[in-house]
């Protein structure tokens, strides 16, 4: 099968276009700003209620990491755990998330992606059940292995199938939701954590499945995995849904079918091909921001946070805890809203200069304090220091460095390999993440000044590795995005 080139206008789709998508109208350029602007409202409304349901995903997902935090001392003392056991239990949800990282690619090319996120549901489900009934270490680990093996098919699941079905211009915004989720759910743990036990906050645990399995039903398939599958009719009908039934979507399907029929021609791709700079540029761009955002260690920042409260003096470290948990949602939310204004390149090159510039106050200030003494003023004035170097941090995480990397790996990846490629790039995340995880306390242990020191070297190698490599993203269909690498 093969389309032509330019369609009944005589534009050719080769050339970007300035409209596309529900708002514009091939067959009625003269139509109403009114009309175009009902159009533009039921598109935004019908795809803002998609993101919403699948959300429920990553709000799963950040539940199950800040779990941990906030249950240490409890587990600990009612199961009879050493700290190594329960390091073990925090630690097995990355090594789950490994597992479900693996199979997620694979699972959403041949199932799509909203059976996907309805496998990730199922195991989310039975391991919360196993961790609140558990009477020892067996149920414990292996709940936390089957939470980690949903979170790690969410964790790519949910960014694709977002770029998928959003207007090229809420992408970006929309795209960002999914971090957003994710810290929301961080923070609900850690607040809920405050006035329930373990066992019932694990039993809260399953509501964003239990809510995330119904609601699948009610939203459409991606198109654009439709389409690959040949299945035409469903695809023209889904992308309807989402665009609005008054909506002209012949231009926007004619753009999908022709990427479709381009990557058709080879259906099997070769380990050599990935040689090609349309494959190797793309997959280094996806897998290396991904690879950066854990190495840049935010995970262990967030781990030491509690340790650098309670030295500047803060008496309630949980409820410090808290509070840079809410600011993380609000930083991540002001992303959301940004990132469709300014482009991801620029907001990731202010994010990385920001979290280079915070990591070097926490890093001096800890270099310093091994040379005052413990009741001097200027070594309080060097732990306050430490505490706005690690929130300024967090905030510079949060505005590009969380949310655009998974933005950035759904929108660049080609159709081609974007299943075994996305797997790999949400395997390789997971991996640093668990490596960073597990290195942080030794790392700590020999230099606290020198650790941040190497976190704010990686943060600064970002900064060039976006200036040098990092395409801007903003404004282009994916198809367009596509074709730009060939």
């Amino acid at each position: 099968m093969s389309f032509r080139d330019e369609n009944e206008d005589g534009r050719d789709l080769k050339k970007p276009f300035l409209h596309t998508g529900s708002w514009y109208r091939m067959g009625s350029r003269q139509s109403s700003v009114m009309g175009s602007s009902q159009v533009i409202r039921e598109s935004s409304i019908s795809v803002l209620a998609c993101v919403l349901i699948v959300a429920l995903g990553p709000i799963q997902f950040g539940f199950t990491c800040g779990y941990s935090s906030q249950t240490q001392s409890a587990i600990t003392e009612d199961l009879a755990l050493t700290v190594s056991e329960f390091s073990l239990f925090g630690s097995l949800a990355n090594v789950g998330a490994m597992v479900g990282a693996i199979a997620s690619g694979q699972i959403a090319e041949y199932i799509g992606r909203k059976g996907s996120l309805m496998i990730a549901a199922i195991p989310n489900i039975i391991g919360w059940l196993a961790v609140s009934f558990s009477r020892d270490v067996s149920f414990l680990y292996m709940g936390r292995l089957l939470e980690g093996f949903g979170v790690g098919i969410i964790s790519y699941t949910v960014p694709v199938y977002i770029a998928e079905i959003a207007p090229q211009n809420l992408r970006g915004g929309l795209g960002s939701v999914n971090q957003l989720s994710v810290t929301i759910g961080i923070l609900l743990a850690y607040v809920l954590g405050l006035f329930v036990n373990w066992r019932a906050l694990a039993v809260l645990g399953i509501l964003p499945c239990l809510a995330l399995i119904p609601g699948l039903f009610f939203i459409p398939e991606s198109p654009r995995w439709l389409a690959k599958m040949g299945k035409t009719e469903d695809f023209e009908t889904s992308l309807q849904v989402l665009r609005g039934f008054d909506a002209d979507i012949s231009t926007e399907v004619n753009e999908i079918k022709r990427s479709v029929a381009s990557s058709s021609r080879r259906a099997t791709i070769q380990f050599s091909d990935l040689k090609q700079r349309r494959y190797w540029f793309p997959l280094m761009i996806g897998i290396g921001l991904l690879v950066l955002q854990q190495l840049t260690g935010t995970n262990a920042v967030l781990f030491y946070s509690s340790t650098i409260f309670e030295t500047a003096g803060i008496s309630s470290s949980n409820i410090a805890t808290c509070g840079l948990g809410a600011v993380q949602v609000i930083a991540t939310a002001v992303a959301t809203w940004l990132v469709d204004k300014t482009g991801r390149r620029l907001l990731l090159i202010v994010s990385s200069c920001g979290m280079t510039l915070s990591l070097l106050v926490v890093s001096v200030s800890f270099f310093l304090k091994d040379f005052v003494s413990d009741d001097s003023t200027f070594y309080n004035v060097l732990s306050i220091l430490s505490v706005v170097g690690v929130v300024s941090m967090i905030i510079a995480f949060s505005l590009a460095m969380g949310p655009i990397p998974w933005l950035i790996m759904s929108e660049i990846l080609p159709v081609q390999i974007k299943g075994l490629a996305g797997s790999v790039a949400t395997l390789a995340n997971w991996f640093f993440s668990w490596l960073i995880t597990m290195t942080a306390n030794l790392l700590l242990t020999w230099s606290a000044g020198g650790t941040f020191f190497l976190y704010m070297l990686m943060c600064a190698f970002t900064v060039v590795f976006v200036t040098i490599w990092v395409p801007e993203t903003k404004g282009k269909t994916l198809e367009e995005i596509q074709w730009s690498f060939r």
